[in-house]
């Protein structure tokens, strides 16, 4: 393996490292939301460790493919087709995250939008749940992962700079984390938003699979729109609750 001080010393190295951490931030986005939906829907003490575990997880999936980069480019080779359109092992993956997210993000809209009754979880319910709500973690922290792996790959041959580069975007990750959630938690509107989001990933990731590439600035540009969007309705919302304060005061 490559000597880190070499690897210092060289100028491109620097250059490919901030650039990994700015797209593994990025990438980490959307498993960072989908985090936090799944984690809010746990009781309020167990949200801080499920996070952490689902963060961890991902960390650990990542560095455990660096360490299998030839297998993992090799799972970008046609397998089989159909109708003259070539799957790799890649698709199908993407194709199963993206239906699985878009399934997701319908029942829990489907949940926002007509919620069951409330019911208090105890003893073995909550420790279920937990385990359901990681389990589901972990199965997008592999999608996102090998999404995340194979981009890394394309962009520098250095494993010690992309080792480098996940570990710091999963520490901002961690930092992040309960921040991201307890907002979410406060703004039910950001939680559909959020959900969106979500359905339009999974949409993104079943096109990817099909071969249809969508350039990831597009998904971004639309969601940061949409953010400031609903950005500005907060604030016309906190304006307009001053002043029913204040003609009522």
């Amino acid at each position: 393996m490559e000597s880190i001080n070499v690897l210092l010393a060289d100028p491109t190295a620097w250059v490919a490292l901030a650039t990994l951490i700015a797209m593994e931030v990025v990438l980490g986005i959307d498993n960072l939301i989908f985090i936090s939906v799944l984690t809010n829907k746990l009781p309020e003490q167990e949200r801080p460790r499920a996070r952490k575990i689902g963060i961890g997880a991902a960390m650990f999936l990542r560095l455990g493919l660096l360490t299998m980069i030839a297998f993992i480019v090799q799972l970008t080779e046609p397998v089989f087709s159909v109708f003259g359109n070539g799957f790799s092992w890649r698709d199908l993956i993407l194709i199963t995250g993206g239906l699985f997210l878009v399934w997701k993000a319908t029942m829990e809209i489907h949940h926002n939008v007509d919620p069951e009754p409330d019911f208090i979880d105890a003893g073995p319910n909550v420790t279920a749940n937990v385990a359901a709500v990681i389990g589901q973690i972990l199965l997008l922290d592999m999608v996102f992962s090998l999404d995340s792996i194979i981009t890394a790959v394309g962009m520098t041959p250095h494993i010690p700079v992309m080792v480098i580069a996940v570990v710091i975007s999963v520490i901002i990750m961690l930092l992040a984390a309960n921040p991201l959630g307890e907002f979410l938690n406060a703004n039910p509107t950001i939680v559909m938003l959020a959900l969106g989001f979500l359905m339009l990933i999974g949409t993104t990731l079943i096109a990817e699979g099909f071969g249809a590439h969508v350039p990831k600035g597009y998904i971004y540009a639309a969601m940061a729109f949409s953010a400031l969007i609903e950005g500005l309705n907060m604030l016309a919302r906190r304006a307009r609750r001053k002043r029913s304060m204040v003609a009522a005061g």
